[in-house]
């Protein structure tokens, strides 16, 4: 039986697997250019990373915003993983670290077509469509 585990990305290899997650489906995938999906963030994120039978194929971080607010960003599930709630599983580790940590709410940028996925977690839309990296989003948040 297959066995997912989610962790903390801390080592500079964990983290290579978390960036080289987002670059096949941010920047190959969907086209988001390499300078937009890597940034500076990523040195004072929390990473999280999940695998199966130690391969790695999902990621999410988790940013601090204020003393009561973080904010989730860059998740990504690898197209063969897709549909198996790997992803559902990144975003729960990732709130409970955030309650950890002392966050109250929780805000993100969802991808449009991603947005059936956090409202059956919880999370409710806020304001209206914009695009980022040319790509329709909404803000959502959950308070915890």
């Amino acid at each position: 039986m297959s066995r997912l585990e989610v962790i903390e990305a801390s080592t500079t290899k964990q983290i290579s697997d978390c960036l080289k997650i987002r670059e096949e489906v941010f920047i190959n995938e969907q086209g988001v250019p390499k300078e937009e999906e890597l940034d500076e963030l990523d040195n004072s994120s929390f990473h999280a990373l999940a695998y199966l039978d130690s391969v790695p194929l999902a990621t999410g971080r988790l940013l601090n915003i204020s003393k009561d607010n973080m904010t989730i960003g860059r998740m990504a599930v690898l197209k063969k993983y897709r549909k198996n709630g790997y992803g559902r599983k990144v975003l729960s580790f990732l709130e409970v670290n955030a309650e950890r940590l002392g966050a109250k709410i929780i805000t993100l940028h969802a991808q449009l077509h991603a947005k059936e996925f956090y409202i059956d977690s919880g999370y409710e839309e806020k304001g209206n469509i914009f695009l980022e990296a040319n790509i329709p989003h909404i803000e959502m948040y959950k308070i915890l």
